[in-house]
């Protein structure tokens, strides 16, 4: 399959800069006011044309889908994944109670239990998305708890257990049909997807789909299809589980953004959207990346 390398004296910034050419007229493979099942449908065909070896299930891997060396290589770490402390760590938080007696099994459908790939859900009582980390963190407050930090930590390690729990099943994000406010925070999600931001202008659709798959320095640009699917994730950058909010703000800081916090509108709209986008796809979290 081929890559284009796109390499810089300048660094980072530099090679950015000569992405942004190649997408200077602002593509974008979605049709005009298509609803969400539209837009996953007709994005699953872009990728079935710019990659077409790759089979659906492909896409959960990310760049080792595409690029055969770094998989040789991540299938090596993946004997012996470095996350599993984390995880069993999590286990351990997710099950000791709170100070009350109860747990965040009391907060949760089937008690938490393989519901991951449910998530971010639209919650019709509060008015927004509610991703699976401010469930945590809304359980705990609600059970006379403090908040845990977002990003890593003890929510990683928790997020990474319920994962864990729910592997293999579906992504299954819902757009309920009777409340417009829900397809407005998709849509605000998808905004924010190719809005371009920052000092470099670049948007997340400028890396992940109009040049995914190719080389940005020694990195591939990993397809927008499956992203959702393995978080919270093990970076080897990070030498830590952390989760896909801490990879967005990450993001936004590359291309010289300033950052959302964690669980803001914007994010939690954001992961809304995206997650959608990888329904049907097997949640395959935690994993490990670059």
């Amino acid at each position: 399959m081929r890559q284009t390398n796109i390499k810089g004296s300048r660094g980072f910034a530099a090679t950015l800069a000569v992405l942004a050419a190649g997408v200077a007229a602002g593509f974008a493979p979605y049709p005009a006011h298509a609803g969400p099942e539209q837009d996953r449908i007709h994005l699953i065909g872009f990728y079935e044309a710019r990659f077409p070896k790759l089979k659906l299930d492909d896409y959960v891997n990310g760049v080792y889908a595409i690029n055969p060396q770094m998989r040789a290589e991540w299938e090596q770490i993946m004997v012996f994944p470095p996350y599993l402390p984390a995880l069993d760590t999590g286990k351990k938080l997710f099950h000791t109670k709170f100070k009350n007696g109860r747990s965040y099994a009391d907060c949760f459908p089937h008690r938490g239990i393989g519901i991951a790939n449910t998530y971010p859900r639209w919650d019709a009582k509060r008015g927004e998305v509610v991703t699976l980390a401010l469930a945590l963190n809304l359980c705990r407050e609600a059970n006379g708890e403090k908040p845990l930090p977002y990003g890593k930590g003890k929510i990683a390690d928790i997020l990474a257990y319920m994962a864990e729990t729910a592997k293999g099943k579906k992504i299954h994000v819902v757009i309920p049909a009777n409340d417009p406010r829900a397809l407005e925070a998709y849509e605000r999600g998808k905004e924010f997807y190719y809005a371009r931001r920052g000092q470099l202008n670049f948007s997340c659709a400028s890396c992940h789909i109009q040049n995914a798959g190719r080389l940005i320095r020694a990195n591939t640009l990993s397809p927008m299809l499956g992203q959702a699917t393995h978080w919270p994730t093990y970076r080897l950058k990070w030498g830590a589980l952390g989760t896909l909010q801490r990879r967005f703000r990450g993001c936004n800081k590359q291309v010289r953004a300033k950052p959302f916090p964690f669980q803001s509108r914007e994010y939690r709209d954001l992961e809304y959207f995206l997650t959608y986008m990888s329904n049907g796809l097997p949640e395959v979290g935690p994993t490990v990346r670059q």
